[in-house]
């Protein structure tokens, strides 16, 4: 079984949680992270998530997210998860985003409440993804993922609605 870290209001770790309880109606606060690669084009590698995921299902996302496991260092998360998901090793990983946090309600009633680290990294590879987590993927460039979100925001993970804008405007992808 799968644990993550819950978070009291200031980012302090206070327990951990089966995964799967801390996704529900009344999510509590937890530790997450996002990461989007770049390749050496400055395309970011965007994913469709399975439809058999349990929340937001069918939709284009950031290239990949996840949970650190208790005491798991993020950058070690992070890592470990790009293997998982993706069959990839992202490279020169850096917190882009340190203090981004979300909270949003799927469809189905599924709250996402976390305080969510988003990451920039590289890859020279092309993934070879889990088809439990991803049903497809794309290089894109930062502009025309904007420009694709803005017509149809439905499509479109509202992580990756907000954290894209924040990446661009910082200068980081």
């Amino acid at each position: 079984m799968e644990y993550v870290t819950l978070l009291a209001e200031d980012g302090t770790a206070i327990g951990t949680a089966p995964k799967d309880d801390a996704h529900s109606s009344t999510t509590p606060l937890h530790l997450a992270f996002s990461c989007h690669l770049l390749d050496g084009s400055g395309r970011l590698l965007v994913t469709r998530r399975a439809l058999s995921k349990r929340t937001w299902p069918g939709v284009w996302t950031n290239s990949f997210c996840g949970h650190p496991r208790p005491d798991e260092d993020l950058l070690d998360a992070v890592i470990r998860r790009g293997g998982e998901e993706l069959g990839i090793t992202p490279i020169d990983v850096l917190a882009a985003l340190p203090d981004y946090r979300y909270r949003a309600v799927d469809a189905g009633g599924t709250v996402e409440n976390e305080i969510c680290p988003v990451h920039v990294a590289r890859i020279d590879e092309d993934p070879v993804p889990d088809p439990a987590e991803v049903m497809e993927w794309a290089w894109v460039l930062p502009d025309d993922l904007l420009t694709a979100i803005a017509s149809a925001p439905f499509a479109f993970s509202p992580w990756l609605r907000e954290q894209l804008p924040l990446l661009r405007a910082a200068g980081r992808v």
